[in-house]
């Protein structure tokens, strides 16, 4: 089988991205507009082809050279704390970034293989129906396994202090100190996907994609 064609865009530090390789022959493109974080990634992953771009416009450019596609767009417009938080220190409500609900419209609509849209649990209720999983939601065109990780509950249990950044270190197989960016990097930290998770759901999706290819094989 050719390799598998993958775009990972907002790609940060590629938390979802980590474990893809013990799953099949793959070739990732991934996109970061945070040149820092894209550094980090490209030393990470030495494979992949790292884009310093907006994820959003090459989306809409170059979503039909992939086979898997993966996003987890920027969420604190999103998330249930930053709603809470309104008022703390002069912090001002903000808009949502609606940039989330057109990639999973447009996925929906335009895309031909699969993809999964990953993102917090939001203040409001979803625009669009998602598969929850844990303290996140999944906008994607497969049904996604019930349990996706059983690390978070492990680490945890082994941790009292599951806010520190050596608890996230140790979580996530990264040293975040290496980061030297404008982002907060407890924050980023926290926000990077699980990797048992993420290589949960690209198996899932592979899963279909070969089945796909096999029933298109026997027909010709």
């Amino acid at each position: 089988m050719e390799k598998i064609k993958i775009l990972n865009f907002y790609a940060c530090l590629g938390g979802n991205r980590y474990k893809w390789d013990e799953v099949a022959d793959i070739e990732v493109t991934a996109v970061e507009l945070d040149t820092e974080a894209a550094r980090l990634y490209q030393k990470r992953f030495l494979s992949d082809i790292v884009i310093v771009a907006d994820a959003h416009q090459y989306l809409l450019e170059h979503y039909q050279e992939f086979d898997f596609i993966w996003s987890s767009p920027p969420c604190p417009s999103h998330s249930r704390a930053r709603y809470w938080g309104f008022g703390i220190n002069g912090k001002k409500p903000i808009f949502p970034d609606m940039n989330l609900y057109q990639e999973i419209l447009f996925l929906q609509h335009h895309f031909k293989g699969k993809y999964c849209i990953e993102n917090v649990i939001p203040y409001y209720e979803p625009l669009i129906p998602a598969q929850k999983r844990g303290r996140h939601l999944y906008w994607a065109n497969f049904n996604l396994p019930n349990q996706l990780s059983t690390r978070g509950n492990k680490l945890k249990e082994e941790n009292t202090n599951s806010e520190s950044l050596s608890h996230y270190n140790k979580f996530h197989d990264y040293d975040f100190t290496k980061y030297k960016g404008s982002q907060l990097i407890l924050k980023m930290a926290r926000n990077l996907v699980d990797y048992e998770a993420g290589k949960t759901i690209f198996e899932t999706a592979l899963g279909i994609i070969q089945k796909s290819t096999s029933k298109q094989l026997e027909l010709i």
